[in-house]
């Protein structure tokens, strides 16, 4: 009997073992390919820096967040990944201020900017602003089954549909820019003029840009948007997985852009394949990337029949 005992003891651990090593498996697939892991685990935690008086840049969780501290409320910047990132977002933000959480805006529709607004208070009164193609693509997400997208009572309400529009939110004045599909179809900058700070989303990295030609992105757009702003009167750029940035950094980056994507025209008028281009570059033929390359985006740009 003592032998069964252990022999039992042994195979509900080893059963155990299996459940848990599936469950994480399960649970690091559904992350990777962005879809909502049933298991809420939420990041390790997040890193949150002071940048300027009452401007504040979270990392962590997901794209970069910029938390602006106004008169009455606070303004969010980008609402982290997932509902539990979102919830550590709102508990950062109460560990500054006692200040409620009053408008929060999208800087462009992929998951890791928007779900988390899912782990935010219910019942608060948000003003979520966004451009109107952002809202368009979170609304497509919404009806093929909302696996990228915030619950839809966190739709955005308030729709920028002008290239730049001038607001003074909680006291804060801002300038909401789109110049045109650069990332995405819905890309949308902050301006902070007495701050000389501007949150970019993913516009900017610190490599070269990431075009999503299947949210409408163009790499020509990215040039126009990113030289719009370079020319503003900014020292500190929050980048979308690059931390703060300096306006020299941004201009390298569109330098190196402009360079790049000029020498992938040429070599595409000379009938150069995209093989051909990418050896040229010194980049591997199959890319590890989980999305395309820029050399890839722009061979597909320049290419369209």
């Amino acid at each position: 009997m003592p032998d069964e005992m252990r022999q039992l003891k042994q195979l509900k651990m080893e059963s155990i073992m299996r459940t848990r090593t599936a469950g994480l498996f399960t649970v690091t697939v559904l992350a990777f390919f962005g879809m909502p892991a049933f298991a809420q685990v939420p990041d390790p935690g997040l890193t949150v820096t002071k940048l300027k008086d009452n401007i504040y840049m979270a990392e962590g969780g997901g794209g970069a967040s910029t938390i602006i501290i106004g008169q009455n409320g606070v303004i969010v910047v980008d609402a982290k990944n997932r509902p539990p990132d979102g919830k550590q977002l709102v508990d950062e933000v109460g560990k500054l201020t006692n200040k409620p959480i009053t408008t929060v805006i999208l800087t462009h529709s992929d998951p890791d900017h928007v779900r988390g607004l899912g782990g935010f208070p219910k019942g608060l009164n948000l003003t979520v602003i966004a451009h109107e193609n952002d809202k368009k693509e979170i609304e497509k997400d919404l009806a093929a089954g909302g696996l990228q997208s915030p619950p839809k009572e966190y739709l955005p309400n308030k729709i920028i549909t002008q290239m730049r529009e001038s607001i003074t939110v909680e006291g804060v004045k801002m300038t909401l820019i789109h110049i045109a599909p650069a990332h995405t179809s819905g890309d949308l900058a902050v301006y902070f003029p007495d701050y000389k700070l501007v949150a970019s989303g993913d516009l900017i990295g610190d490599g070269d840009p990431t075009i999503h030609l299947f949210k409408n992105g163009s790499s020509e757009g990215w040039i126009k948007f990113v030289s719009a702003l370079v020319d503003l009167d900014a020292d500190t750029y929050v980048r979308g997985h690059a931390g703060a940035g300096t306006r020299e950094q941004v201009r390298q980056s569109l330098a190196n852009a402009e360079a790049k994507r000029a020498r992938i025209a040429d070599l595409v008028k000379q009938g150069k394949s995209l093989d051909d281009i990418k050896q040229a570059f010194g980049e591997p033929l199959k890319s590890a990337n989980r999305f395309q390359t820029f050399t890839e985006t722009t061979y597909e740009e320049l290419t369209r029949k």
